[in-house]
């Protein structure tokens, strides 16, 4: 085709350049994508490294704190919990943490334990085992006063229990010896000079202290004013008198209680003289009680507890207390000489 002739007046026409950009295979190796996950690497390095010198560089409590620092989910579980007071705060080595569970609570990344020593409270193990050396000081202590104060024939009367209350001295009457006047809340002057060498051994203790008084079962006769209930709580409280006159002071008493027979020493006997006792507690220190495990407990203890808690037991002790604690006779017993119309009787009581 002939080319078009140009007008004069038309400019010259442009020519019209193609630019071709050929990459070479061998340029890929200087492209960007390594870059990332080597800076991933170093990042994931520095954080280890820095977690490294953190669990060399604080203290436990300090890490307890760092945990909760970075666990913002759980705050509101935590919340005046140990180490739950900011960064590096903290406020003791064993405190409790107040979650929900018995286990250790966390996710996949992190599991946070109860408290500073592991899963369970290993405190409150290591203050009981210490109790329980103080509680043998205590009894060798005893018997070596009682020796030395003439009181040693007086030492079958006296039984050492480890219950879950703490330690129990028990002061035990026999069918030659009893604590108390015939009846009566007054100390005889042996007992009373027995109590107050077991005042002088728990002076080494700042524990708080139980005194529970036991009875037999023999009831007194209908229509008098005294019964078992109030027997035992008034030789419990001059039980109490007699530790506060041989320098006890008056707030380390916890509890003053009398139960009558409901706690027998010989349980297949309720009449046996060595029911009518005299139970000094001394309490596991503050923070070595909590709920004591199975392990913890004596088997004596385990047994009362399991009594304790029988629904027969307790329908048949409820009944009971409605008669006031044995103003009337047991079920099935024939009195041998019955009291003449208009006159009473009443059993032997010690």
């Amino acid at each position: 085709m002939a080319e078009k002739k140009r007008g004069a007046n038309e400019p010259e026409p442009r020519p019209i350049i193609v630019k071709k950009i050929i990459v070479d295979g061998h340029g890929g190796h200087h492209g960007g994508a390594w870059k990332v996950a080597y800076a991933d690497f170093v990042t994931a390095m520095m954080a280890f490294f820095l977690l490294m010198w953190l669990l060399g560089a604080t203290t436990e409590k300090q890490r307890k704190a760092l945990a909760d620092y970075f666990t913002p989910t759980l705050v509101e579980l935590k919340m005046a919990s140990a180490g739950s007071t900011g960064l590096m705060g903290g406020d003791s080595l064993t405190g409790k943490d107040n979650y929900p569970t018995t286990g250790g609570v966390g996710n996949l990344s992190i599991t946070i334990p109860r408290d500073a020593t592991g899963t369970k409270d290993q405190g409150g193990k290591a203050m009981r085992a210490a109790d329980r050396q103080k509680f043998e000081s205590i009894k060798k202590d005893l018997e070596a006063r009682m020796n030395r104060k003439g009181l040693s024939r007086l030492r079958k009367n006296v039984r050492f229990t480890e219950t879950r209350e703490g330690l129990r001295i028990d002061l035990i009457d026999e069918a030659d010896f009893a604590m108390f006047a015939m009846g009566t809340d007054r100390l005889v002057p042996e007992a009373r000079a027995l109590v107050g060498e077991v005042a002088s051994v728990l002076q080494t203790m700042p524990n708080d202290l139980i005194v529970r008084g036991h009875t037999d079962a023999l009831p007194y006769a209908s229509g008098k004013s005294m019964n078992n209930w109030r027997l035992s709580s008034a030789r419990a409280e001059s039980t109490r008198q007699a530790l506060a006159d041989s320098g006890i002071g008056n707030p380390r008493f916890a509890r003053i209680e009398g139960v009558a027979d409901r706690e027998p020493f010989v349980k297949d006997n309720r009449y046996d003289p060595r029911n009518r006792r005299m139970s000094i507690i001394l309490g596991w220190s503050r923070g070595g009680s909590g709920d004591a495990s199975d392990e913890d407990t004596d088997a004596e203890t385990r047994a009362a507890i399991r009594e304790r808690d029988d629904p027969r037991r307790v329908a048949q002790e409820q009944a009971r207390k409605l008669d006031m604690g044995g103003t009337a006779l047991p079920a099935g017993v024939e009195l041998l000489n019955p009291a003449a119309p208009g006159t009473s009787s009443k059993p032997g009581k010690h």
